[in-house]
This record gives C-alpha cells, structure tokens and sequence, in this order.
C-alpha cells in the first residue's frame, strides 16, 4: 500500500512517513496537476482529490461548524455525539464515511468504530505492537496523516478511499484517533476542530464517570456511602415489593469513637472504622449490602432475610469484632438495631427511622449492661418511655433534612396503633401526653396533673366510675392539639401577641380533629379536648359555648386546668399557693367556670396539694 507518501510534483508536501507539514501548501495547488475537466482517467488517487476540490466549493462552513457545536451542547454520551458526528460530516460534507478509535489501556489496542454513509457499520481492533499500521503512528506520534487508502482498517468490504487520520489528544495525553474519508487538506480545520472537541468531550467524559464512581464510595472504609446506600436501599425495596419478599435493615455501631478520637486523635478512631468495615465485609454473606451509615455507623442490607436470621448475622459479626483488638483501646463493644421490610414498615425512610431507634435503644442496654447489644424493632413497646425517648432523639437528629417531626411521627404511631386494652390504651395516651408536655418547657407534667385533679373533682360529685375513667383520659389529652402549635409561641417567655394568641387558641380544635377524630374509640373524649376553654358566660373559645351548652366533662376538665396552670411557676410569676389558687377560682365561679364545680374542687383541694 502507498499510504507512506502521495504523489505530486518534484515539491513534495508531505514527509515521507505520511506525517503532515502544516508549513506546506496541499500537493493539489501545484500547477502540474492537470486541470480535473481535462481528466479522462480513473486514477484513483488523483480522481480523490478532484472529487473533494469539487465538494468543498459547496460547502456552507458555518452551517457545518454551527451543527457540530450544536451536537456537542447537546449530547452527554459519547455513543451519541460519535453518531451525531457521523450524521452532519456524512450529510454536510459528502464522506463516505466517519470513524473514531479509542486506546483500551487493559488490552493495548485501539478499537475502531466506523459508519459509512449508508449507515452500515464495522469494527475492528488495531494492536498498538502493530508499528506499521498508520493507525498506531498517528496514535503514538500525535501527529495527523493523510493515506491514499483505508486497507490499514482492517475492514473487509468497505469501499477503499482516501483518509485523514488525526489524533485524539486532550490535555496532552492521546486517546484514539478519529478517521475521516477524505484526504483534502482543505478540510482538514475542520477536521481537526472534530478530533479535538471530540478528544475534550470523551477526557470529560471519563474524568465525570469517574467522579460518579468515586462519589459512591466512602473514602476512609471502601463501602458505600450513604447517599449510594439509600439507592442500593430503595432498589431493595423495589425488588422485595415485586418478589413478595422480605430483608433486614441493620446499623452497627462502635462504642466509644467521640472518646477514641479526643483522647488518641482521629487517625486512631479513622484506623478502628476501616479495621471494622474490613472485618464486617469479610464475614457477611456474599449477598449482604453494605454502606457507612454515619461517622461510627455502618448499615447492612440483607436480602431474602427474617429477623432471627438477620439477629444471627448481627451476632456473628460481633462475635469476630469482638476478637479484634487495638492498642490501647483492648476489646471494642458495639451495637446493633434492626428494622424488618415490610413487617416494621414498607416505608424506606421509616425503615431507617425504625432501626435507628432500635439502635438507639441498644446503645442504652449496652450502657447498663457493658456488653454488645443487639435489639430489632419487635424486640420493645415502642410507646415505652425509653423507646419513646430514643424515637424523639432519631427524629430530631433527621428533622432537618427529612422535614418530619416527633410530633408528626407520633399521631401517625397513635392512628395506627392496635389498641388491646383500656390499660394499654391508658399507656399510649399518657406517653403521647408527655410527650406533647416536653414541647412547652414551662407545663412539664401538667396533663398527667390535669387528669389527677379532673379525676379526683369526678369522683367528688359521684359520677359514675366508667364516667369517671373517661374524664381521667379525656383530661390526660386535653392539651394533645398543641402538637400543631409551634414551639416559638408555646415557649414564649413574655405575653403573647394577638396574632400568637389566635395560633394558640386553634389547639382545642386541633386536638379534636387530628388526633382523636380519626380514631373511633376515642370519639367520646372530643368534647373534653374540644370545649375545656369555653366560659360559663361565653366569653371562651373557640367557639363561644355558655352555660348547659358545654359538656360537663369538658367543665371539670376547665377547673382541673386552671388550678393546675395557678400553682404551677411561669417565667413571669411564682406559682400560687393552694389558698390563693382557690381563692382566684372563686372569683371566677359563675363567670369563667361552673359555681357548683369551683365549690366542690375547693373542698378537695388543699387534700391534693401534697401530691403537686
């Protein structure tokens, strides 16, 4: 093949190993050549270069580099671009066809991906051992070259014609070459611009898949990180969801690392969580997902797995932790909360929130016990005040970037919680309660007071004990619409304003509509939450009820709350004493509160003072 030289006049402008002059003119300047309407021959290198002078004097430059800039904007893959390439210099510039080539680093070779015109397509692969093939030339001297033919492509069947070969480069460093059929060098800017872009394209390319690959890996542990866990997590769920199937959720965590960290510097805490991600990859099973969960945290996704095997895995993996030791530190401890799909939720952001709180709840044991804990979320109550707890501390911590509050977890808990007996429902309701009481800093206790007192006032004028336990429970959540008043306004240490003040008087409505009425066994205390402000002259709210219009309940629970409101410290005043408390609910009888209720609950009243 004559690809090393092209043939011209005694002024060859191209050195003898194809490798183009930029300094000299194109050899068809010359004029030697014949004039192309004289020709009668089929030369094939000559007759190339007549058919290209003939096409580039219709070519509309702007259009071309207006739609190859175009192309670049708008694709993001390189398939696409190589395509969207191939389409506008075949269409616009009339070659028979587009090739591009890239070095495979692994395999040493380049692989060449080339369309005709047609649209008919060949591959093939050029060794970089192979010196002679021009491919490999261009490629290692970074240099463009013009050939006569295209047999160097190793393509059978493609229609042979003449090539410029240009260099893939970006950033100095060559990644293939792109091939055009057609030699004319006055296409070659063109040409050029086309391999360059190209070049910086798929550089970027790589460099962002790159990126991709790394943002996925947590740099201290080699696992997952956490935004690459919560997708492996929600393709988990979508897997389970579509093969009725069931996994494990679990987050580990070590013991101890704020400590290791102040006390031997953070390298030493960042060696204990690579050792323990090392150890835990090395022990799970082959199907088990694993993630850093949080700085000391790190969660597993076990497929196809109940709770008792999930507990076994997790005490597997603390049996081998527990055989690692450290310098310094001897033998670490850890915990271990476990949520179940779909049996503690179907949800994925619950099914985090589920097996934090189980880890937390461990973290506790662990406290007491001094031994690795491992509790799932079916192993506690979750209305039991030390579950409660760590479900507020898991819901604070997430608040901020999952925009759910306590609040809202727990009426949702409430609605869906399977009530069993008056006992149990006693437990929820006081547990909500303190909850909701914890928001105003300034009432802790006051509706575990408030049922006490209403209770005791119940009992006073002889009404029935079923009435009476209904009016001891109806007091327990006669502030629970609090729950939607913002803790700015509950907290406020001086007098509220009017537009606080109409906030805060939305709470008996609130506690009414959202959290009991969606509840049927509750029905029979919304009149207690509902109407406990309203005042004997109607002067109340919210909705200005008087006299016999308001429930008797809803009256006991009224003197239960103010007396309790009396004695209790605010910011601005010392709580009153029982005479004086008594003596303010006097003035009140007849007006604010029912008479014959203020007479009876002062009788009692200094008898529950020591129980304040």
């Amino acid at each position: 093949m004559d690809y090393n030289k092209i043939k011209s006049n005694n002024n060859s402008q191209h050195s003898q190993d194809g490798i183009i002059n930029n300094n000299i003119s194109n050899p068809i300047d010359t004029p030697k050549i014949m004039p192309l309407n004289t020709r009668t021959s089929a030369n094939r290198l000559y007759g190339g270069w007549a058919y290209s002078l003939a096409k580039t004097t219709d070519i509309n430059y702007p259009e071309i580099v207006s739609a190859i800039n175009s192309a670049f904007v708008k694709k993001t893959d390189t398939v696409e671009l190589f395509y969207s390439i191939h389409k506008q210099v075949c269409m616009k510039l009339n070659l028979d066809f587009f090739a591009i080539g890239i070095f495979n680093h692994s395999s040493n070779y380049i692989n060449i991906k080339l369309v005709e015109k047609t649209g008919s397509s060949y591959n093939s692969k050029i060794m970089l051992s192979d010196e002679d093939n021009v491919i490999v030339r261009a490629f290692k001297a970074k240099e463009a070259i013009f050939t006569t033919d295209c047999h160097y492509l190793k393509m059978n069947y493609l229609s042979d014609t003449p090539t410029t070969i240009i260099p893939l480069v970006a950033f100095g460093e060559c990644l293939g070459v792109a091939v055009f059929s057609d030699n004319n060098n006055q296409l070659f800017e063109i040409y050029k611009l086309i391999a360059n872009y190209y070049a910086i394209f798929y550089k970027n390319r790589q460099l962002s898949d790159l990126v991709d690959k790394n943002t996925d890996a947590d740099s201290l542990t080699g696992l997952s990180n956490h935004k690459k866990l919560q997708e492996d997590l929600a393709r988990e769920i979508d897997r389970a969801l579509n093969s009725n199937k069931t996994f494990a959720f679990c987050i580990l965590d070590i013991a101890d690392i704020s400590s290791i960290n102040n006390e031997l510097g953070h390298a030493k805490g960042d060696e204990v969580i690579k050792e323990v991600a090392l150890k835990i990859k090395k022990n799970v099973r082959n199907t088990d997902i694993l993630g850093r969960y949080g700085g000391d945290e790190i969660a597993i996704i076990m497929p196809d797995t109940s709770e008792s095997e999930a507990k076994y895995v997790c005490e597997f993996l603390l049996y081998n932790l527990a055989c690692t030791m450290f310098d310094d530190l001897g033998q670490l401890k850890f915990s271990c909360g476990i949520s179940m799909f779909p049996k503690s939720t179907n949800k994925q952001e619950k099914l985090t929130i589920l097996a934090e709180q189980a880890l937390f709840i461990a973290k506790s044991k662990r406290n007491q016990s001094g031994q690795s804990e491992i509790v799932a979320t079916s192993d506690y109550n979750f209305w039991d005040d030390e579950a409660l707890k760590c479900f507020a501390q898991v819901l604070t911590k997430k608040h901020a970037s999952i925009g759910v509050d306590i609040e809202e977890e727990l009426i949702n808990q409430f609605h869906n919680e399977n009530i069993i007996s008056n006992e149990h429902l006693l437990d929820v309701v006081s547990s909500l309660a303190s909850t909701i009481d914890a928001k105003d800093t300034y009432t802790k206790g006051h509706s575990a007071a408030v049922s006490r007192y209403a209770e005791a006032l119940a009992r006073a004028i002889n009404l029935p004990a079923n009435e009476v336990e209904r009016i001891k429970l109806g007091a327990l959540l006669h502030d629970i619409g609090k729950i939607g008043i913002p803790e700015h306004v509950l907290r406020k240490p001086t007098m509220l304003s009017d537009e606080e003040w109409k906030i805060m008087k939305q709470h008996p409505a609130i506690g009414a509509d959202k959290v009991l009425m969606p509840n049927k066994s509750l029905h029979d205390l919304i009149p207690m939450v509902k109407y406990h402000h309203e005042h004997i002259d109607g002067s109340g709210y919210p909705f200005g009820l008087k006299g016999d219009e308001i429930p008797l309940s809803a009256k006991i629970v009224a003197v239960a709350d103010a007396y309790h409101a009396l004695i209790s410290d605010r910011p601005y005043r010392k709580g009153l004493s029982v005479y004086k408390a008594c003596e303010i609910l006097k003035m009140g009888a007849g007006v604010q509160w029912d008479r014959e209720l203020i007479r009876q609950f002062i009788i009692i009243a200094p008898s529950l003072a020591t129980n304040i």
